[in-house]
């Protein structure tokens, strides 16, 4: 599997995906927004896309579908409720599903909701499993749930599905907030040795060779992943002092989306 990581340079901070067989040079395209760059990169590189996936319904991860499938006939891929959001889906997925691309490349199918409830991350099946997680996780982050999500479905995806990935499994995220989600950790968790070293990083990150985090790093440094800390709950402590003696990983999480949504 090889993948390329493309980035966008819109005002969202959108990252495109391709994703490709190495032996037949087939493609797929993930949340392919901007359209030229993703096939101008699959020309220079001699891959035929024949596939479009989206992994949720928000315009700025659908909104190059046309273009793209009008240039390579290529089929449409996307979460199986999300047919009334997305035109001309052509094949629905449902948890566990096989994508399959060429000959080589396996990608197994996440009912991930919480940012939409339409959403759908890819994980691959390969000896270093690889998450593109569209909205749903970013590099020290998490998706919002303003626009058709909810943190309760969002908590339950991270505890029972992220959480349970390998600590090996490199993260494909969506957007590029790297930076103001390190900030929103140490906001957090101001002793976070770990944040505040790759903050400096991140700020001087060029995002087109933009850093791959993997799921050990991850839990590390995102405080959605970090809901036992003794010093994030603290610090919660100080926000919201009528909270419980006892607290929850799930009310800590929906207080920590609470406040970023603010931040």
């Amino acid at each position: 599997m090889i993948v390329e990581q493309i980035w966008t340079g819109n005002a969202y901070r959108n990252f495109n995906y391709l994703i490709a067989c190495a032996e037949t040079g087939e493609a797929m395209a993930v949340d392919p927004l901007d359209h030229e760059k993703c096939l101008a990169r699959a020309r220079e590189l001699g891959w035929e896309i024949t596939q479009v996936l989206n992994t949720h319904e928000h315009p700025d991860h659908t909104g190059g579908n046309s273009a793209l499938i009008a240039a390579t006939g290529a089929r449409l891929l996307a979460h199986a409720n999300a047919r009334d959001a997305i035109p001309g889906i052509d094949q629905g997925l449902q948890a566990g599903d096989i994508v399959r691309v060429g000959k080589t490349v396996e990608l197994e199918a996440l009912d991930t909701p919480g940012h939409t409830m339409c959403h759908i991350c890819l994980l691959s099946h390969t000896d270093e499993p690889a998450l593109f997680s569209g909205d749903t996780l970013f590099n020290a982050g998490a998706g919002n749930c303003h626009h058709g999500g909810h943190p309760r479905q969002l908590y339950s995806t991270f505890s029972q599905q992220l959480a349970r990935l390998p600590e090996n499994t490199l993260i494909y995220p969506g957007h590029d907030y790297l930076a103001n989600n390190l900030a929103f950790t140490l906001d957090r968790e101001p002793d976070n040795a770990r944040a505040g070293e790759l903050l400096e990083r991140a700020k001087q990150q060029d995002p087109s060779r933009a850093l791959v985090s993997n799921m050990a790093l991850e839990r590390l440094i995102n405080t959605f992943m970090r809901l036992d800390n003794p010093s994030v709950i603290a610090r919660l402590r100080e926000d919201f002092p009528d909270l419980p003696e006892s607290l929850d990983p799930g009310e800590v999480f929906l207080k920590l989306r609470e406040l970023r949504n603010s931040w």
